[in-house]
């Protein structure tokens, strides 16, 4: 969720509630050195969120213990180690899926992060690599991660490769857990009330569900799952993310986050590319703002099954 799950958007989600946790998105360990954590968009909470947990990008344990002393400044709920990203940038950087597949610099990581954190420690992580040797490779992960201290995992049933294309495999989910002896938090896929209904047998072994994508889309979903009969205002949401990101950024980074959250909210909308496009040339947040405000103002019809294909 880089790009997404910043204070700005983990402050409107704290506005509707309904969750257990907030994650950050994935923040690249070393930059904690740097940044003034008052300040910082991608590091500073507000009471309001509730239990924050930091997800890290850590690709080796150079100035790891320093990195951890820093952070703990912010009293994090809880750390969660990225071994599932597969992004090409970070797997570049020997960093998400590409850590995965080093056995002993994930153990030497997870054993200084637990060394060093006392606090719930968890790791995200996918299939690995759909190889011949996929599935005992992964089990011997789920083994080394359990002896190293995690105290849960967030699992992600999907090869690095397929990214986001392929359904999530959910029915591993309870040979890996009793594989795993740790509590597994199921992500992927995962779009609703509805969709865990009508999946309750493939996620019944989960101690807990992940929500990504579609709270970009609709940030009011973990309220609404609470309260089904909830009225949103889709274009009260938008103006007040839209605030809270201009409170928090930079013009340039401000616009690049209101452009990332469009592409996601947009799709609750029957005619949503025009949002979608409208917002992303615009060449400042004052022209972004104002060509939104003309959408809405022309009561746009909403979905009534949004799709994030393709996104």
């Amino acid at each position: 969720m880089a790009g997404i799950t910043h204070s700005a958007f983990r402050r409107l989600l704290a506005d509707f509630g309904g969750y257990g946790a907030l994650f950050t998105e994935m923040l690249s360990a070393k930059m904690i050195l740097q940044e003034d954590l008052s300040r910082s968009p991608w590091l500073k909470r507000r009471p309001q969120e509730g239990r924050v947990i930091y997800q890290l990008l850590v690709v080796d344990t150079d100035r790891l213990p320093a990195i951890l002393e820093r952070l703990a400044a912010l009293a994090p709920d809880g750390l969660d180690l990225n071994g599932a990203c597969p992004a090409p940038t970070i797997k570049q950087q020997r960093g998400g899926a590409d850590l995965f597949e080093d056995a002993d610099r994930l153990r030497d990581i997870v054993r200084v992060l637990r060394r060093h954190f006392a606090g719930p420690l968890t790791v995200k992580i996918r299939l690995g690599r759909q190889t011949p040797r996929w599935r005992a490779r992964l089990g011997e992960r789920l083994r080394l991660l359990a002896d190293e201290g995690v105290d849960a995992l967030t699992i992600h049933p999907r090869f690095a490769e397929d990214k986001l294309k392929r359904s999530a495999r959910h029915g591993l989910y309870a040979e890996l857990a009793a594989e795993a002896r740790l509590p597994i938090i199921a992500n992927g896929d995962i779009m609703g009330p509805d969709y865990v209904r009508e999946h309750a047998a493939s996620l019944a072994s989960a101690a807990g569900l992940m929500i990504g994508r579609l709270a970009a889309m609709q940030p009011w979903i973990f309220a609404q799952w609470r309260q089904p009969t909830m009225v949103v205002q889709p274009d009260a949401v938008w103006r007040r993310l839209y605030d809270y990101i201009v409170e928090d950024f930079a013009a340039p980074q401000a616009l690049a986050r209101v452009k990332i959250f469009t592409a996601y909210f947009a799709r609750n909308f029957l005619f949503g590319h025009t949002l979608f496009k409208t917002v992303q040339v615009a060449p400042d947040l004052a022209a972004a703002r104002t060509r939104a405000d003309a959408f809405f103002a022309t009561a746009p019809a909403r979905c009534r099954s949004p799709s994030l294909e393709g996104i």
